[in-house]
């Protein structure tokens, strides 16, 4: 499987499986593939690759049957050595996209109220819960209703990787999720001497 085609390749393995799970070589490939697009810290490619092929077809079957708990399957695929709740989206997300999102740093830079990124299980709760609301929105407004939280997460990765590069055919967009949603949190009071 070629890194660039983890979105469309990874999806088809763990569906085409009687139950759905990742290989420990699956797992491996996925992690090299996130840490080609955030962070790169290479202690976490060798953690991972230290699981063994039983240990993370076991967990991952477990993680798929805990859903639609998707707190409960963080937790389980947060077990494996290297995995946090951010890796542990990317395999719900390849595996069930209509339930999951993945914790790309783009996409929670796109939420309003989710800065300062924070990779723990409570954060990507909070992500999840705004992706999941923006999705039943816009499938409500969308003649298609084919929007899942996976889609709109990539959508937003695309609009901040677009923005970064500052292509001029995005010049015209606005990325806010709406006016309403705008960040409600306050603003942190100054210590005065």
């Amino acid at each position: 499987m070629y890194l660039f085609r983890y979105q469309e390749e990874l999806p088809k393995l763990i569906s085409s499986r009687p139950t759905k799970h990742v290989t420990h070589s699956e797992l491996v490939k996925l992690m090299e593939w996130k840490l080609t697009r955030g962070k790169f810290r290479p202690r976490l490619q060798q953690l991972v690759a230290s699981n063994s092929e039983d240990t993370v077809e076991k967990c991952s079957r477990k993680a798929f049957s805990l859903l639609p708990d998707v707190q409960a399957a963080i937790a389980e695929l947060s077990t494996l050595k290297g995995v946090g709740p951010a890796t542990a989206s990317a395999v719900l997300a390849a595996g069930a996209p209509d339930q999951t999102a993945f914790m790309s740093d783009e996409a929670m830079e796109s939420v309003p109220g989710l800065k300062p990124i924070q990779y723990t299980a409570k954060h990507y709760a909070l992500f999840l819960e705004r992706i999941v609301e923006q999705t039943e929105k816009l499938n409500k407004v969308d003649s298609q209703q084919d929007w899942t939280p996976h889609k709109l997460e990539l959508c937003l990765w695309a609009m901040t990787i677009a923005e970064q590069l500052q292509l001029q055919l995005l010049k015209d967009v606005d990325v806010k999720f709406s006016d309403t949603d705008a960040d409600q949190r306050p603003a942190k009071k100054l210590k005065t001497r």
